[in-house]
C-alpha cells in the first residue's frame, strides 16, 4: 500500500534475478487501495496487480498464495530492502537439500540503519517467545522473504490476517514440513514507514500465546 517509491526497483530486481535462469517468473503484487502510483508503476513494469481491499500483512500474503501459479513462491516486501538477487539461489536451495520452506535471517547482515533499536528489540522479544513457546530456533522471527513450495500452503494452519502471519507461517511450517532459516543482507527502506514497532510487537506477543493455547488444545 502506498509504495511508489520503491515497488518500481524492487520488481526490477527480481526480474533482473531471474533473467536467464532456469525459472520462468510471474510477479504479483497485492494492492491495499494505494492512494498513489503504486499500481500504475507496478503494471507499467509487467506485474500482475490484485486489488485486495482487506486490510492486513497476512490477508495480502495468503491472496497473493492463492492467486500464485507457480510451483514456488518467493516474497519480498515492497521496500527495496530484501535481497532479490538471492531468489534463484534459495530456490535451487529448496530443490538441491530438499527443503520444503526457506526464511531468512535479516541480522546475519544488516545495513547500518536498516532497523530501528524499537524494531531489533522488540523482533528479539518476539523470537525469544517464539522458540520458548514452539520450539522453532530461529535467529529471525519477522522476516519477510520466504521461498516455499506452494503446495505445502494447504498443509498449514494460517489463521492470522495481520503482522502475526510472519511468525505464524514460520511456527507451522518448521513443525510441519521440511524448513530452513538463511543469512541475507538486509538493507535502509526506501519510502515511509509503516510498522508501529510498540502496536504490532504486543499484537504478535498476544497472537504467539493464544495460538499455543489453541496448540494445546
Amino acid at each position: 500500500m502506498n509504495e511508489e517509491a520503491g515497488i518500481g526497483a524492487v520488481i526490477d530486481s527480481v526480474q533482473n534475478a531471474l533473467k536467464g535462469t532456469e525459472f520462468d517468473l510471474e510477479v504479483l503484487i497485492v494492492d491495499t487501495r494505494s492512494k498513489d502510483r503504486t499500481t500504475e508503476i507496478a503494471r507499467e513494469k509487467g506485474a500482475i496487480v490484485i486489488d485486495e481491499p482487506r486490510r492486513g500483512y497476512g490477508r495480502a500474503y495468503k491472496t497473493g498464495f492463492e492467486r500464485a501459479s507457480g510451483d514456488i513462491v518467493a516474497t519480498l516486501d515492497a521496500d527495496c530492502t530484501y535481497p532479490a538477487e538471492e531468489i534463484p539461489v534459495l530456490a535451487r536451495m529448496l530443490e538441491l537439500e530438499g527443503l520444503d520452506f526457506i526464511t531468512t535471517n535479516r541480522f546475519a547482515n544488516i545495513e547500518k540503519g536498516a532497523m530501528s533499536f524499537e524494531h531489533n528489540l522488540g523482533n528479539k522479544v518476539l523470537t525469544l517467545t517464539m522458540d520458548i513457546l514452539f520450539h522453532v530456533r530461529i535467529r529471525d522471527s519477522q522476516s519477510g522473504m520466504w521461498v516455499f513450495h506452494k503446495a505445502i500452503v494447504p498443509k498449514l494452519d494460517i489463521t492470522s490476517d495481520g503482522m502475526a502471519m510472519s511468525e505464524e507461517i514460520k511456527i507451522e511450517s518448521f513443525k510441519k514440513v521440511r524448513s530452513k532459516e538463511v543469512p541475507i543482507a538486509y538493507r535502509r527502506r526506501v519510502g515511509e514507514v509503516k510498522l508501529s514497532s510498540w502496536k504490532d510487537g504486543l499484537s504478535n506477543i498476544r497472537f504467539l500465546f493464544s495460538k499455543r493455547k489453541s496448540y494445546r488444545k
